[in-house]
């Protein structure tokens, strides 16, 4: 039997990072087992369907490392809406469904609570197909129904604690639960990887399997992500989307390792590893049914040392998106022409070590591109105080014929100035680094001043001293 998994996502929104992770695994099972890996876009929700969603999907599913021709699809749920009715025809004519035109304040009406399922009222009315007619599944009065689930054993459910649920609409459109299980059928798929919040369904959808002649699939319920709070991450509350990390300038390989950490972990005492000792170790077994902590701090941490890792030529490409502001990342505030590509590559180690995420790049050369640095006020006010004028002037008199002009003769000198004063070197450079960057923090001053070079560097340094007059 070739193992066929599956990825259905719907294309209603960004994509969501628990989906991305399910993705993952779906992929990683299939490689091991040689089998095969289908994408099928349930998007029979017609209000909310947007073909920009579909694309943004594909190009997620680009950016983690499943890209398109190497996965089979992707294939649409509204193509296969024949086989979904068709499905819902032979239940009925079997016997195994019927038609109910309930509405729900009629139930609650014979049951007397708002919180009851449906009484069953319709089971022996004989009740045809019609409009407002809803087709609803007979479930079984006894017995159980065993789900083989690879991460929670077999979790067994009573029949008579399943109420008739509704398999197709008043309208005769098939609900989700009979196209999903239709689709499944269709495509051949032996292994479904999925959320734990689908966990309630799938007894529904194994007596669907079983009542239309096929043998259910093997089951694996991954477990919930979780926020801070230990509440399930929303896209109303969180940030979820997968789109959002990458343009913020979160790399692949680091978003890709941390997911398959939501839940499972590589062997050893060891979370950073390379992609390869995951596809090689990773177990559905193994995975960890309790709810995973997706911890945005960690992802930053794992992020940084993704970034530091890589070759210095690779790390400049990889800022070219936020140093040009090509895609969906916003332009810098410089103009293209203002860029130094040298310049750049001459401050590209020492920025390598400093960032978390790519985008910070931006803050952190941005002084290097711009006529004038940006000034941020806080810092002036916080650092440009009583001897500062005295300071910058003494400064600017060393600077002006040091010679050579490199980072260490400008420290030694700074450091003269300072000595002078009694200031250590720390209090001594605060002012000359906001003059000429703008901020308190940032790149090593003394290397960025010798990239900056001479007169651009004075010239700051003038306009910060007659701002203080």
């Amino acid at each position: 039997m070739t193992v066929r998994v599956r990825f259905a996502p719907s294309p209603t929104g960004m994509f969501h990072v628990g989906g991305a992770r399910s993705a993952l695994q779906n992929w990683i099972y299939a490689k091991q087992q040689g089998g095969v890996f289908v994408l099928r876009i349930e998007d029979t929700d017609a209000a909310r369907n947007k073909p920009e969603w579909t694309e943004g999907i594909l190009s997620a599913l680009d950016w983690i490392g499943i890209s398109r021709g190497s996965y089979e699809g992707p294939y649409f749920q509204s193509a296969n809406a024949g086989e979904h009715r068709a499905a819902a025809t032979r239940l009925y004519e079997s016997g195994r469904a019927y038609y109910c035109d309930c509405t729900r304040e009629d139930v609650q009406a014979r049951t007397g609570s708002q919180y009851q399922g449906y009484d069953g009222y319709h089971r022996d009315l004989g009740l045809g197909p019609g409009p407002g007619h809803a087709l609803r599944f007979r479930t079984p009065d006894e017995g159980l129904t065993v789900v083989v689930d690879l991460i929670r054993g077999e979790p067994t459910f009573e029949n008579k604690l399943i109420e008739d649920f509704v398999i197709a609409r008043g309208d005769g459109s098939p609900v989700f639960l009979l196209a999903n299980v239709v689709d499944d059928m269709t495509m051949g798929i032996t292994h479904v990887i999925r959320a734990e919040e689908h966990l309630p369904n799938t007894p529904k959808q194994q007596l669907l399997w079983d009542a239309l002649g096929v043998k259910p699939p093997i089951w694996a319920h991954v477990p919930v992500v979780v926020n801070e709070k230990r509440q399930k991450l929303s896209k109303r509350r969180d940030k979820v989307a997968l789109e959002a990390y990458r343009d913020e300038g979160y790399l692949a390989g680091a978003m890709r390792n941390y997911l398959m950490l939501l839940g499972w972990a590589p062997s050893g005492d060891r979370e950073i590893v390379e992609w390869s000792v995951i596809e090689d170790e990773f177990r559905l077994e193994e995975v960890n049914p309790s709810p995973a902590f997706f911890d945005e701090k960690k992802l930053r941490a794992f992020n940084g040392e993704y970034i530091r890792a890589l070759p210095v030529a690779e790390f400049v490409d990889a800022c070219q998106p936020w140093l040009t502001g090509t895609g969906t990342i916003a332009p810098p505030p410089w103009q293209p022409e203002e860029f130094d590509a040298d310049a750049f590559a001459a401050v590209a180690p020492l920025a390598q070590t400093r960032l978390a995420v790519l985008s910070e790049i931006v803050p952190n050369v941005d002084f290097l591109f711009l006529a004038s640095p940006l000034i941020d006020e806080a810092a002036w006010t916080k650092t440009m105080k009583d001897g500062s004028a005295d300071l910058l002037d003494a400064a600017i008199a060393a600077f002006e014929t040091l010679e050579p002009w490199n980072a260490e003769s400008l420290k030694s000198t700074l450091e003269a100035v300072g000595a002078e004063r009694g200031l250590k070197l720390g209090k001594t450079q605060a002012p000359v680094r906001v003059a000429v960057t703008g901020r308190t923090v940032g790149l090593p001053l003394f290397e960025s001043l010798e990239v900056l070079g001479r007169e651009r560097t004075l010239t700051r340094m003038r306009a910060a001293r007659l701002r203080l007059v």
